[in-house]
Formats: structure tokens, sequence, C-alpha cells
């Protein structure tokens, strides 16, 4: 009895290390001043570029945000779409028709 106790106590803990080694992705931030915000999109000028980053209603931010304010984003890259393309200079495997 406990044996099985113990074995099912492991595999409980095994099974909850599991996520926590699943690191989520990387964070990064831009800062600069608010030029849009939509729905879905807040817009802010970093130097002399306009960066729009998504947001949805999982996004934190104050409802008074408006252009101009300053704003430090915190955001997250997350592929959408992996295409895979042969590698340059890779061989293509063809069967030869010469007899």
């Amino acid at each position: 009895m406990k044996k099985t106790f113990l074995a099912a106590v492991l595999l409980s803990a095994m099974l909850r290390a599991v996520p926590a080694s699943a690191a989520a992705a990387k964070t990064y931030q831009v800062t600069g001043p608010v030029l849009e915000v939509t729905g879905d999109m807040i817009a802010v000028q970093k130097g002399k570029d306009r960066w729009e980053v998504a947001r949805d209603g999982s996004t934190k931010m104050p409802a008074d945000v408006k252009v101009g304010d300053k704003v430090t984003i915190e955001y997250r890259m997350t592929a959408t779409n992996v295409e895979v393309k042969p590698a340059a200079g890779a061989k293509k495997s063809a069967k030869s028709t010469k007899k």
C-alpha cells in the first residue's frame, strides 16, 4: 500500500513539474508616445519608427490611454504560422531518367 501511495505521489509531482519546465515566451518592452489606439492595436513612436502592437481583451491597459501619452508596452513574440522552405544550396533528390 505504501509503495502504491509513494508511486502516486511521485507521479503527481512529475506531472506538475512538466508545465513549470515549459517556459513562457520571453517578454520585450517598447516605450514611446502613443500615436494611435484602437480596439485591437496600440501604436507608439520609437525613435523614427512606428511600432504597432496588437491587443485583445486580455491586455491589461488603463481605459484612459490617449494619443500623446508616454507608455511602456510589454509584449511577447508568438508565431502564428511556420512555413518550411528548402535550405539554400540543398541538393534535389531527383531520379535519373538516363538508361
